[in-house]
């Protein structure tokens, strides 16, 4: 739910000699001058430039104009997640090389290849939008994402200390909770009483908590706006913005699936992607991901409530922030209704699993 960057911002906050002369260190472009450099577009803050050199292209990616506290450390994770995926089943920009010293452009930043896709919630092309089948396997094809990033071994690819795995599950409710209850900090929020029976959700979560987790990679923020598709076919291109990547039970990607997916038993609702006919449906992804990887439709359905709790709770803090001033009104109003949607699709999920 990022705003978009400034698009020219690059032009202050890259320099493009001290990035070649990095890259020449690095081996990558033996002096030649970097050329057609230009931003990408997209709902990330963070700032993505398309350049080629020495006739390879690349995709630089560095934090916003105004990094936060922890942005430096973010593109350090993301740096290790990329290099660890290399090789692997799972659809990823592929890691080039990296700096975690912002001395060199005042902040981290690393080099990645582009990818030629599209992401399917700015537009599909006349090949996706003028078939139904197409579309179905698009959304197969998300799931198969999810699945093969489930079967990723942490150890194995050297993210083994990546997250706090130990207590992982015991720590959700309590933390998300926590961040809810936070809001009361800022004044004019409009509390507990607009929104629906959080209570409820949180003691069928702590009463139906899974017995045992299984450790893996998780995205953190996998829905449609996350990928690119192929242009030439339904496949996956690749899953971008790893920034929340971490340690916890993959079903959460999953669970974080179905908290965006479309659900035909909300009424109005903002459709992620037009046209939708030939999507798979909400059953279907969850059926079609417990097939492939053998977890059962309880801890399914937890992470499905957990999920719209969870992202209920990060969207109100933006509503709270604009009852503050702190944020635009319009911005803080369309986030409160959606918080409010998941907390309603939250309850729904406890009354009526999706399988």
């Amino acid at each position: 739910m990022a705003l978009a960057h400034d698009r020219e911002a690059w032009r202050e906050l890259i320099d493009l000699d001290a990035l070649a002369r990095w890259m020449d260190r690095a081996g990558l472009g033996n002096g030649a001058p970097i050329e057609r450099a230009d931003t990408l577009g997209g709902g990330t803050q963070n700032i993505l430039l398309r350049f080629d050199r020495a006739g390879r292209g690349y995709v630089l990616r560095r934090p916003p104009r105004r990094p936060r506290p922890e942005s430096d450390e973010v593109m350090r994770r993301e740096m290790k997640v990329l290099g660890a995926l290399a090789g692997s089943d799972v659809p990823h920009p592929g890691f080039i090389a990296g700096e975690g010293d912002p001395a060199i452009l005042g902040t981290a930043f690393y080099l990645m290849d582009p990818v030629e896709g599209f992401n399917p919630t700015v537009a599909l092309p006349a090949l996706h939008a003028g078939d139904p089948a197409m579309r179905r396997r698009m959304g197969e094809a998300m799931v198969d994402a999810a699945v093969a990033l489930s079967r990723i071994d942490p150890d194995r690819v050297g993210l083994g200390g990546f997250g706090k795995a130990d207590g992982w599950v015991e720590r959700q409710v309590p933390r998300w909770r926590a961040q809810l209850d936070g809001y009361a900090k800022l004044d004019g929020w409009t509390g507990y009483a607009a929104l629906p029976d959080v209570d409820a959700i949180c003691d069928w979560l702590a009463a139906n908590r899974p017995a045992t987790m299984r450790n893996g990679l998780i995205h953190g923020d996998f829905h449609l706006a996350n990928v690119m598709f192929r242009p030439d076919a339904p496949e996956l291109a690749a899953i971008v913005d790893w920034e929340l990547a971490t340690l916890g039970d993959p079903l959460l990607d999953l669970g974080w699936l179905t908290a965006t997916w479309r659900d035909p038993a909300e009424g109005d609702q903002r459709v992620a992607v037009t046209p939708w006919d030939g999507f798979p449906s909400l059953a279907e992804i969850v059926e079609r991901y417990l097939s492939a990887t053998g977890r059962s439709a309880a801890d399914a359905r937890w992470y499905a409530v957990l999920a719209c709790f969870k992202l209920g709770a990060i969207l109100e803090g933006s509503h709270a922030r604009a009852c503050a001033g702190l944020t635009p009104k319009p911005i803080g109003d369309q986030l409160h209704t959606h918080a409010i949607a998941l907390f309603r699709r939250a309850l729904r999920r406890i009354d009526t699993p999706i399988v």
